[in-house]
């Protein structure tokens, strides 16, 4: 079981900069692939950004093309923690963060569906005025 909690989320002008934490519980974090969603108001959630388990390759990192060049994942083993360097902030980013946690296997692993997440955190709020 992995417990997963988000922070870091606010109030931001536009062009502005956050950065997310997601802390896990348990020994295993390294293990785990580990994701950021988000659902922006009256919309459905949709895939931000992930990063593989260090055992892969060095931890690969996928974007949305809508946050490429702008958010950075990156992860800290040794403090069972993954942020999202939020830049560049639009209003269109405004929505509620999730991380997430899974193990999916390998021969059909994208790491981009919230199918492929077992563990999901509460949210964190971000908005972005314009």
């Amino acid at each position: 079981q992995v417990q997963l909690v988000e922070s870091g989320g606010g109030l931001v002008q536009a062009g502005g900069s956050l950065r997310l934490s997601c802390t896990a519980s348990g020994r295993t974090f390294s293990t785990y692939h580990m994701g950021w969603f988000r659902q922006p108001p009256g919309k459905e959630r949709e895939f931000v950004a992930a990063i593989a388990a260090n055992r892969w390759s060095g931890s690969d990192t996928y974007y949305a093309d809508s946050v490429k060049g702008r958010f950075t994942i990156s992860r800290d083993n040794a403090k069972n923690t993954v942020y999202l360097q939020m830049d560049s902030l639009r209003p269109e980013d405004t929505a509620v963060y999730y991380c997430a946690a899974g193990l999916p296997p390998i021969s059909t692993m994208t790491l981009v569906h919230a199918h492929e997440y077992d563990y999901w955190g509460q949210g964190t709020q971000v908005t972005v005025s314009s």
